[in-house]
């Protein structure tokens, strides 16, 4: 904002007052010395526009910054494109805009000369959308990757922890506020993956969209994975990467489990965590709370600072680069197999015969209860994907094999 407006009040326009909305109306009122005494302008709300109440014309006309919590592409999308139009700046939380509708959002922004923050969009208050955009703007990131959706990495904690099912474990999750009423795009990976679309979009400077991300949930994971998965060291997480491959980049969401030695592996309940790699600066990873109401008003309060603080960049791309969907990785492999004579021989030629490679199995249980575990070289997924389909075709298995990507790198 400019300084010339010197101490007069900023009057922001709040769409919608749902969880979010209401902590950060309470959140402005609360803390709007501790704003004017940091950028010299008092915040005051303009007007509040809900299903019930407000007028978006009105309260757009009436506003200097406009903060976007409804959620949705539509209206959504329409509300912030008019207030960039109108060259009012605009802070939002909301991901799948962003995820969705990112190129034109930017695009229109550069053009009004305005700014667009979205700091609470991803992960919570972890500061990772500023830290890329500014702390690392000169730098070549590598690889972005962590836990982006604190339900999830609470269910996986309690399922580790007691042995309990996921149905089970969900419902937990629901009594006590980590799950909404209807989880699906937590649990499947679709809330993950629009935070890695974004995150990929800043990190590498090249058009990602949700469209272009991969991913997997939890749904299927069972106890017993979890039980093997602490005999080999390993803990399970739903891990979001985005990282440079073969001269394009991958954007992928997907369970899998960590070595004990890497950063993420103690992050547990609904906190988030990301890490950031890149040769001129290794490793940096950031953790913190990854939802709630106060959480994210926290952050869209943030980003207000930043606004009436200065001028920060606009996202801007720097070139087109392609999706790459087949890399390599390494892969915890479960099968239920008939308790006979040459049934492991019978399973290891079928990797073999794939170029799969065993790095450690475990042999548990006798009779229809008989198992085996395995952790697999690195390899690519789609030889492994091939692999796994032949396995499937074996009359000693009791029922598919399931398989879970396992990060072998330790810090």
């Amino acid at each position: 904002m400019p300084d010339a407006e010197g101490s007069k009040p900023v009057r922001i326009g709040l769409l919608g007052r749902g969880t979010v909305g209401a902590a950060f109306a309470a959140l402005l009122a609360e803390r709007a010395a501790a704003v004017e005494a940091a950028t010299g302008r008092a915040p005051e709300l303009a007007g509040v526009l809900t299903r019930e109440e407000g007028n978006f014309a009105a309260i757009l006309d009436d506003s200097d910054l406009v903060v976007e919590l409804i959620g949705g592409t539509e209206p959504a999308r329409d509300y912030v494109l008019a207030a960039l139009r109108a060259g009012k700046p605009v802070v939002t939380a909301n991901k799948q805009l962003l995820a969705q509708h990112g190129d034109e959002l930017f695009a229109v922004a550069r053009e009004a000369g305005v700014q667009l923050r979205f700091e609470a969009a991803v992960a919570g208050v972890i500061p990772i959308v500023r830290a890329i955009q500014e702390g690392f703007g000169a730098t070549e990131i590598s690889k972005v990757f962590g836990i982006v959706n604190g339900t999830t990495n609470f269910i996986l904690t309690e399922m580790a922890a007691s042995g309990a099912g996921y149905d089970e474990v969900l419902a937990q999750a629901q009594q006590l506020g980590y799950a909404e009423a209807d989880p699906s795009d937590d649990v499947s990976g679709a809330d993950a993956a629009a935070k890695m679309a974004i995150l990929a979009r800043l990190a590498f400077h090249t058009p990602v969209t949700l469209s272009e991300v991969s991913y997997e949930g939890i749904e299927g994971i069972q106890p017993d994975d979890l039980a093997y998965a602490k005999e080999l060291g390993l803990s399970l997480k739903l891990l979001g990467a985005a990282e440079r491959r073969d001269g394009g980049v991958s954007v992928r969401v997907f369970p899998c489990f960590l070595y004990r030695g890497h950063p993420l592996s103690p992050i547990e309940g609904p906190f988030n965590a990301v890490m950031v790699e890149a040769p001129a600066i290794t490793e940096v990873t950031m953790s913190g709370p990854g939802a709630g109401g106060l959480q994210t008003a926290s952050a869209v309060l943030g980003d207000v600072v930043s606004i009436l603080a200065g001028d920060a960049p606009v996202h801007e791309t720097r070139g087109e680069l392609p999706i790459v969907a087949d890399i390599t990785s390494s892969f915890y492999l479960h099968l239920e197999v008939a308790d006979e004579p040459g049934v492991l021989a019978r399973i290891a030629t079928v990797l073999g015969d794939h170029d799969v490679s065993v790095k450690s199995v475990v042999q548990r249980g006798a009779g229809e209860d008989a198992r085996l575990v395995m952790v697999i070289h690195e390899c690519l997924e789609s030889r492994f994907a091939a692999a796994l389909a032949a396995l499937g075709e074996l009359g000693e298995l009791r029922s598919p094999p399931r398989s879970i990507r396992v990060i072998e790198e330790q810090f």
